[in-house]
């Protein structure tokens, strides 16, 4: 029997040609998946642009616009995932590590961008274009500081548990709070070039900046508030349903109140640490 057992071939053995293991397909897959889903989301903007509709599915009555974000941020929720399956299947490798990355740029930096572009700013090319860029630019850039420090365990905030500028998914949603109320009011005051293209540039700075910021990590409820939180998350995916894009608008206003929060919560972690020292 234990021959027999020798002669059975492992299953974390079992590699494709290029190297990457069987268990590696899956969570691979899934950054693939968000990689498709935010190009997509560019090939909705553009026919919305050119005023050619892609046909509604039976039952969704959707605009291409609105295809658009939705596309993006099933990107974001794929994203959000790939990670956590490659941890739970053991299946972390630097190639999926670096096809997250692509992904990321194209799906929460690329996309963001051309999709606003071609909404708003192309009113205005040359400015327009100017902000398209610096937020995909931004997002590159944050993307390649994350790799350059992927490996530094005792990088201090990572440490501290909280992270550096806003994440790319985050900073992509942030980017279409205009579009959000847009949608949600039908106010062209929303689409005004000149405003779109301020916090477009507002929020790549955001990407690159210093600023630490909230991570799951370092938001422990204590457990006297953890049956509350339950029920709050209860009523925002309620709201997410009958009120999708008001809902958006407000977690997106949530987020940038608690950004000023998460600087004085690790400046006061700091003082801690100096005073330990």
């Amino acid at each position: 029997m234990s021959d027999a057992r020798e002669r059975r071939p492992r299953r974390e053995a079992v590699r494709l040609p290029g190297g990457l293991t069987l268990r590696a397909l899956v969570p691979n897959a899934i950054t693939a998946a968000a990689l498709a889903s935010g190009l997509t989301g560019i090939r909705f903007a553009i026919t919305a642009a050119s005023g050619t509709p892609v046909p509604t599915t039976p039952g969704l009555p959707l605009d291409d616009w609105q295809k658009a974000v939705l596309a993006v941020i099933l990107a974001g929720m794929l994203d959000g995932v790939d990670g956590r399956i490659a941890r739970l299947l053991k299946a972390q490798s630097r190639f999926g590590a670096e096809l997250d990355s692509l992904s990321d740029v194209i799906s929460f930096g690329v996309a963001p961008a051309l999709i606003l572009f071609l909404w708003s700013l192309q009113d205005v090319p040359r400015l327009g274009w100017f902000a398209a860029l610096a937020f995909a630019i931004c997002m590159a850039l944050r993307l390649a500081r994350f790799n350059a420090r992927i490996d530094m365990a005792d990088e201090p905030r990572k440490a501290a548990g909280y992270l550096t500028g806003v994440p790319a998914p985050v900073g992509a949603g942030l980017a279409f709070l205009p579009l959000y109320l847009w949608i949600a009011s039908g106010n062209d005051l929303f689409r005004r070039p000149e405003l779109v293209g301020i916090w477009l540039l507002l929020t790549a700075f955001l990407l690159i900046s210093s600023l630490p910021t909230l991570s799951w990590a370092s938001m422990r409820p204590r457990r006297s508030v953890r049956l509350e939180l339950i029920g709050l998350a209860a009523l925002v995916f309620a709201a997410l349903i009958s009120e999708p894009w008001l809902t958006l608008a407000g977690i997106c206003l949530v987020y940038l109140l608690l950004v000023p929060y998460g600087w004085v919560s690790y400046a006061r972690i700091r003082r801690q640490r100096g005073e330990r020292g």
